[in-house]
């Protein structure tokens, strides 16, 4: 009886041949169908699509509840815990040209909440740090337009991504806008860590 030819062309004895069969007893073999294998499913996801995914899931926590009007002829002004005053100063002079900006206008509050909450989620998301929103002013504190300012001034305050908002220069609205400027995303600094980091090598 002849032996096992091998892939190779060598033929195998019947001894060789013996212990081989005992060697593969256990192995099962592999399906010849259309399968893609995995070595470790959960480390290899896209951790920026991930974290992407979970932003867009966030649930609103704007709130709708007391508002304190601002008065009309009171400019806009905020600037977060530790941020410098230098940052306000040069975003109040247009130092940072808007990258994105959401129009507010004749809106109903909710419709104004929503789309502002969906305008900062996707400005970070696209790692966008300089933005103008256009809220409109009204001729008195209770006019609609004075309303929508004074929210947008309440929500604005109540991102953690948000460094500093102020009314905006004539050419970009006015007192009927206002610029922001967001911390930088988590993923910037990563890419930003990355870029030095290969410019050290």
């Amino acid at each position: 009886m002849k032996g096992l030819v091998s892939k190779s062309g060598f033929e195998m004895s019947n001894q060789d041949k013996d212990f081989f069969e005992q060697a593969m007893a256990d192995v099962i073999p592999l399906s010849r169908g259309p399968e893609t294998l995995y070595l470790k499913p959960q480390e290899t996801m896209d951790k920026r699509a991930r974290r992407e995914a979970q932003a867009l899931q966030q649930e609103n926590f704007l709130s709708t509840g007391f508002l304190e009007l601002i008065p009309c002829e009171q400019p806009l002004e905020y600037k977060g815990e530790g941020i410098q005053q230098g940052v306000l100063d040069k975003l109040s002079h247009g130092r940072y040209p808007p990258q994105a900006s959401l129009n507010l206008l004749k809106k109903p509050v909710e419709a104004c909440r929503q789309a502002l909450f969906r305008f900062i989620v996707q400005a970070e998301k696209q790692s966008l740090r300089s933005l103008l929103i256009v809220h409109g002013r009204g001729r008195d504190d209770e006019s609609h337009a004075n309303v929508i300012r004074s929210y947008v001034a309440k929500w604005l305050a109540q991102f953690e991504q948000v460094q500093a908002f102020c009314r905006a220069l004539p050419r970009d609205g006015g007192e009927g806008a206002c610029y922001v400027t967001l911390r930088k995303s988590a993923q910037a600094k990563a890419d930003n860590f990355e870029r030095h980091a290969k410019r050290s090598r």
